[in-house]
C-alpha cells in the first residue's frame, strides 16, 4: 500500500460499512470517506486518487486544471473495443448539523448503516458525489471485471463553480463514450441538465451606533431541511435567509437595527440555518410583530418544515456600544432582501414536471460595516438562464450594491440519438424486467461543460439513490448501490 493511502485509510474503519455488498466498491467508499475533500481544497483527495493508481499499478495523471486521469488497460475479451471514460467528482459538500462540533479538515466521515440506509453521523455523508467514485476505484482495483480501456476522470470544484470541468485540458482523453455516475436515482437516465450562474453581491454601509444598555439580541432560524438546490428546489422547502428577510422587513427600522447576519452554508444548498443580531428600538412592537410573523411562519411551513425553530436569546455586547446598519442602509437593504426572487422562476414547457429555471439565495454575511450575499441561479435554456440571473440582481442593483455575475457554466442538452443511451435500456430491462425512466434534471451536471472541450462524447448520467443531498440528513441506500454496481458492471462487459 502506497504512503498516500495508508494516511488516510487507518484513519476511519467502519466495520460494519466495510462489510456491505459489493464490499470492493464500499470498502473504497470507506477509504475515501477519511479524506477531507472540499471543493476548492481537494489536494489530499487528489493525493489519495494518485496513491490508489499508484498501488494498482496505473497510469495517472494531472492535467493543467488539476483534475486526474487514471488508465487502466482493457481486459482480455476487450482489447478491440474502444476506451470508455468514467468520470466523477472529488469534491463534496462539507455540512454538519447545527450545534455540531465537527472538523472536516481532521475527522472522517462517521458513517453507519441503519437498515438499508447508509447515514452519517450529523454530517453530509458524502454520497454525492463519493459513491461515483468509489465505484470508479472499484473497477480500477478489479481483477475480475470484464471491461473496455478504462479513462477514469476525476474532476474537482464540482460543488463550487465546476472549476474542474471548465478547466479541463483537451487532448488527453480518447473515449468517445463516457459514463457519468453522479446521478441519484436509480431508475432514472439522465441525458441532460441545467447550466447556472454564480452572482454575488456586496454592500459597505454606514454603521450607526446603540448603547450597551438596549436590548440586544439573536434571532436564531434553525432546523429547516435544506438541501439541493437544484434537486429540492420545486419542493418549496423554507430558505432561512428569506425567512429571516422576511421578519427584519416585517419589525422596520422604527422597531429593530440589524448589527450582524449569518446564513447558509454552500452556494448550491438550500439555508437551513440563518442568525441575525438586533437591537430592539421598540420592545411592544417587536414583541407583536415577531409574534405575529413566527406564528404565520410555522403554520405556512408545519408540513414540509417539522422541524422549524425560530428562537431568541440575548446577547452580550462586545464594546461598549453595538454598532448596526445605519437606518437609511438598512431599509433599503432588506426590503430587496425581502423582494429578490427566490425559487421557482419557470417551468419547463417542453417537459412535464420539470423546473426550467431557478434561484436560491445561498449565503449572506453581514457586519463592521460591510456584507456580501449569493446565489445561484439555473435554467436548462440559455436565455432564461439570464432572465433569471438578471431578475436575482435587480433589486439589489436598484439599491446601489455591487453586483458581479459569473460567466457561468453551460447546461447539457438532451441528445435524439444516443447509442450508449439505446443500449444502456436494453441492459436495464434485462436485468430488471421493466423499462428505465429517461429524463433530464434542474441539477447542474458536469456533462455539459466537458463537453466543451471534448464535443463529440455521448453521454450518460446514471447512479444510486442518494436522498438529502447537500444536508447533514443526506444518506443512500444499500440496496440501491448494489443495483447501481450490477448495471455499471454490466455495461462496462456489454462494450
Amino acid at each position: 500500500m502506497s504512503t498516500g493511502l495508508k494516511a488516510y485509510a487507518t484513519l476511519h474503519v467502519m466495520s460494519d460499512i466495510r462489510a456491505l455488498e459489493p464490499q470492493s466498491l464500499w470498502n473504497c467508499f470507506a477509504d475515501l470517506n477519511a479524506v477531507p475533500r472540499p471543493s476548492k481544497h481537494e489536494e489530499r483527495v487528489v493525493a489519495f486518487v494518485l496513491g490508489f493508481a499508484e498501488h494498482h499499478g496505473l497510469t495517472a495523471i494531472l492535467d493543467s486544471a488539476g483534475n486526474v486521469i487514471v488508465k487502466k488497460p482493457a481486459t482480455s475479451d476487450r482489447q478491440d473495443r474502444p476506451a470508455v471514460i468514467m468520470q466523477a467528482h472529488l469534491d463534496m459538500v462539507h455540512k454538519a448539523a447545527d450545534g455540531l462540533n465537527f472538523d472536516f479538515d481532521t475527522q472522517g466521515i462517521d458513517m453507519w448503516a441503519d437498515g438499508d440506509w447508509v447515514r452519517a453521523r450529523g454530517t453530509t455523508l458524502g454520497a454525492d458525489n463519493g459513491l461515483g467514485v468509489a465505484a470508479i476505484l472499484a473497477v480500477l482495483a478489479a481483477k475480475d471485471l470484464s471491461h473496455p480501456p478504462i479513462e477514469a476522470l476525476f474532476t474537482l470544484d464540482e460543488e463550487q463553480g465546476m472549476g474542474g470541468a471548465l478547466g479541463l485540458q483537451p487532448g488527453l482523453l480518447t473515449g468517445k463514450t463516457m459514463l457519468n455516475l453522479d446521478s441519484e436515482e436509480d431508475d432514472t437516465f439522465t441525458i441532460g441538465c441545467a447550466g447556472g450562474v454564480d452572482t454575488l453581491a456586496s454592500l459597505d454601509y454606514t454603521e450607526a451606533a446603540h448603547g450597551p444598555d438596549e436590548p440586544f439580541i439573536a434571532i436564531h432560524i434553525t432546523g429547516l431541511r435544506g438541501g439541493h438546490s437544484g434537486l429540492q428546489i420545486h419542493e418549496g422547502r423554507a430558505n432561512a435567509i428569506k425567512l429571516m428577510a422576511r421578519i427584519l422587513c416585517a419589525c422596520g427600522v422604527e422597531v429593530v437595527a440589524l448589527a450582524t447576519m449569518r446564513g447558509g452554508s454552500a452556494r448550491n444548498a438550500i439555508p437551513a440555518q440563518c442568525t441575525a443580531q438586533i437591537v430592539i428600538l421598540d420592545q411592544p412592537r417587536f414583541d407583536e410583530i415577531f409574534a405575529q410573523e413566527v406564528e404565520g411562519i410555522r403554520e405556512e411551513f408545519r408540513l414540509i418544515e417539522p422541524h422549524l425553530s425560530i428562537t431568541t436569546l440575548p446577547v452580550k455586547p462586545e464594546h461598549g456600544y453595538i454598532p448596526t446598519m445605519a437606518d437609511h442602509a438598512q431599509k433599503p437593504f432588506v426590503l430587496a432582501l425581502q423582494a429578490v426572487v427566490n425559487g421557482v422562476y419557470r417551468m419547463s414547457p417542453v417537459v412535464p414536471g420539470l423546473v426550467e429555471a431557478s434561484t436560491n439565495l445561498s449565503l449572506i454575511s453581514l457586519g463592521n460595516g460591510h456584507t456580501e450575499w449569493s446565489g445561484l441561479q439555473r435554467s436548462s435554456v440559455d436565455s432564461s438562464k439570464a432572465d433569471v440571473a438578471r431578475a436575482f440582481a435587480a433589486p439589489f442593483e436598484m439599491i446601489g450594491t455591487k453586483v458581479v455575475q459569473d460567466a457561468g457554466y453551460p447546461g447539457w442538452s438532451p441528445s435524439a440519438e444516443s447509442p450508449i443511451l439505446e443500449k444502456m435500456k436494453a441492459l436495464y430491462r434485462k436485468l430488471f424486467g421493466h423499462e428505465v425512466k429517461v429524463s433530464a434534471c434542474h441539477a447542474g451536471l458536469e456533462c455539459g461543460v466537458i463537453s466543451i472541450a471534448y464535443p463529440d462524447l455521448d453521454m450518460i448520467s446514471f447512479g444510486p439513490n442518494i436522498h438529502e443531498a447537500h444536508s447533514e440528513n443526506e444518506y443512500c441506500s444499500i440496496i440501491s448501490v448494489q443495483k447501481f454496481w450490477k448495471l455499471l458492471t454490466a455495461t462496462l462487459a456489454s462494450m
